[in-house]
């Protein structure tokens, strides 16, 4: 994919389909970074464990191919530092580093990113953790180990990151921490690619436990293993240019009679591991496109919602206030009404409240209880209204603590009226009456559904107790139906019509009763939650017209 290397002789052909396909994928999730989605979103990266940093490192890496000018920038908090040479990359890093995370050795989860534009380079992004510190030296924090396991975790858990595990060749791979912590999130290494370094220093005779490695025989990784050399502290001292090191490189595996094999298998070097890198990460990006998009569009519905909720804030006009607050309170009642007349709003629920309350009316048929009434259907209405207080006032707390007052007062109000005339129903019904003409179509139905084999049965011996039987029944039935309806409709009259009136008038009178300005004094902290919300929407929308051209373009 990249023209380093050994891939200079690649057809136009395939430089076409380069340009076509895999640069728009990499400038996509770049693209999506650098508007701070990030913080939103988990986006396709390439995370690589096992290089001392002390923050999360993003390298950005383009080819240019126009020109040999190389250009870098390195940011980090809105601050950009522009770098005109490659010399000048390891003291910016160390200056952001410094001012991240302190002059001592500690870490910071804060990120810095290093674009870096050549013909030199492969298109490829990477983010660089810091390396595992088991014992905290000179002025390191002495948690600095489950600091760094924690941030290193945090990215790498993550579906969408491929874990790049740099582990040295001439140590024992299976004892390292980097490794262990990858296959800890990625138990089948479906995301991991382990990079062996240093083959310089693997010692005479363990040559073929490397190769062994390399070849995906030891420790398997789904995405097996790549064997690179760096440039060692002589190359660095003797200012070893990019491509002189990458020529050495080359000539080192290519001279090597053990290693030779594996740059014959494309799986050394540093040109083929970048080319396998970019192969793989356009592959990943192309695979988590669509739960990006899912992503991106439940995370936009419940900011619009969340900022919705919280309003364009309060006016600053006195009269203005006035008005803000009746149609606050407007907006609430509108809401009790749909309570009351079983046309609420289902966007934050699935179940209005009057088909609650039916299904426990239904449970009257068998247990007259009023109990269970009071129980049941009050936790489910009062509830119901606190939910809607919430989500209309909630940016409001002095609005909020007045409304509850009348919300609880009223309640219990309209409960003691619904139960003196339940009691008094039950009262009434120590009285035997029915009409005629209802009671004698009851009885008449009685005995049809006996002589029919259904219904009572008529076993008894004696007409006089049989005929007992069938008006028993027939009364029982008139009472029990008369009580299913009877007792739901107090029940509904008082803690529905009644209390959600009541509950109505007493928002209505709060518009002239009270100073405007103090009922609607914001929370501290809700005017930056507010602040949050719409960056966090603007960054989103952004964010989906990015994908939305990427996608058609595609």
């Amino acid at each position: 994919m990249s023209q380093c290397g050994s891939s200079k002789g690649k057809s136009s052909g395939l430089n076409q389909h380069y340009e076509e396909k895999v640069r728009p994928c990499i400038d996509l999730v770049d693209t999506l970074r650098s508007l701070g989605v990030e913080k939103d979103l988990n986006l396709p990266a390439s995370a690589v464990i096992g290089i001392v940093t002390r923050c999360p490192l993003v390298l950005k890496r383009k080819k240019i191919t126009k020109g040999n000018n190389w250009h870098g920038v390195l940011s980090y908090k809105k601050q950009e530092k522009k770098l005109k040479d490659p010399a000048e990359i390891e003291n910016a890093v160390l200056n952001a580093q410094t001012i991240l995370a302190g002059k001592g050795e500690g870490i910071s989860h804060d990120m810095i990113t290093l674009e870096i534009q050549s013909s030199d380079v492969p298109d490829l992004t990477l983010i660089d953790l810091p390396g595992i510190a088991r014992i905290a030296t000179g002025n390191q924090p002495v948690d600095i180990e489950e600091q760094i396991k924690g941030l290193i975790e945090k990215l790498i858990k993550r579906q969408e990151t491929i874990s790049l595990v740099v582990v040295p060749a001439n140590i024992d791979i299976a004892t390292t921490e980097a490794l262990r912590m990858a296959s800890k999130v990625d138990s089948t290494g479906q995301r991991t690619l382990g990079i062996l370094t240093k083959p310089d220093l693997v010692d005479k005779g363990m040559e073929e436990t490397v190769i062994k490695t390399v070849n995906n025989q030891e420790i398997p990784l789904k995405k097996g293993y790549m064997i690179v050399k760096c440039r060692g502290q002589q190359d660095i001292n003797e200012k070893l240019d990019l491509v002189q090191a990458l020529e050495k490189e080359r000539q080192f595996f290519d001279g090597h009679s053990h290693f030779r094999s594996l740059l014959e298998d494309r799986k050394a070097t540093i040109p083929l591991l970048a080319e396998r890198l970019t192969k793989e990460l356009v592959e990943h990006i192309a695979k988590t496109l669509p739960q990006l998009q899912k992503q991106l569009q439940m995370k936009l519905e419940k900011t619009s919602e969340d900022l919705k909720t919280l309003g364009d804030g309060v006016p600053l006009d006195e009269n203005e206030k006035s008005n803000f607050l009746i149609m606050k309170i407007r907006q609430f009642n509108d809401a009790l009404e749909g309570v009351k007349r079983a046309e609420e709003d289902l966007k934050t629920s699935d179940t209005r409240v009057f088909s609650k309350i039916r299904w426990e009316f239904g449970k009257w048929k068998l247990a007259l209880d009023s109990k269970a009434i009071k129980s049941e259907f009050l936790i489910t209405l009062y509830n119901d209204i606190l939910h809607k207080l919430n989500s209309h006032f909630n940016a409001f707390s002095h609005l909020l603590r007045a409304a509850k007052d009348p919300i609880e007062d009223f309640l219990e109000e309209q409960v003691q009226k619904a139960e003196e005339k339940i009691h008094s129903q039950f009262k009434m019904e120590k009285i035997v009456y029915s009409q005629d003409e209802l009671y004698s179509s009851q009885l008449n139905i009685v005995k049809q559904k006996s002589l029919s084999g259904y219904g009572l049965k008529a076993s008894f011996v004696n007409a006089d107790v049989r005929e007992m039987a069938y008006h028993l029944t027939s009364y029982l039935k008139i009472t029990c139906d008369r009580l299913a309806n009877q007792i739901p409709l107090i029940v509904q009259y008082h803690m529905v019509d009644q209390y959600i009136s009541q509950l109505q008038n007493a928002m209505l009178a709060m518009i002239g009763g009270k100073n405007p300005g103090m009922l609607l004094r914001e929370d501290s902290g809700v005017a930056l939650k507010r602040k949050e919300l719409k960056e966090r929407l603007e960054r989103l929308k952004k964010a989906g017209k990015v994908l939305s051209k990427f996608v058609h373009s595609a």
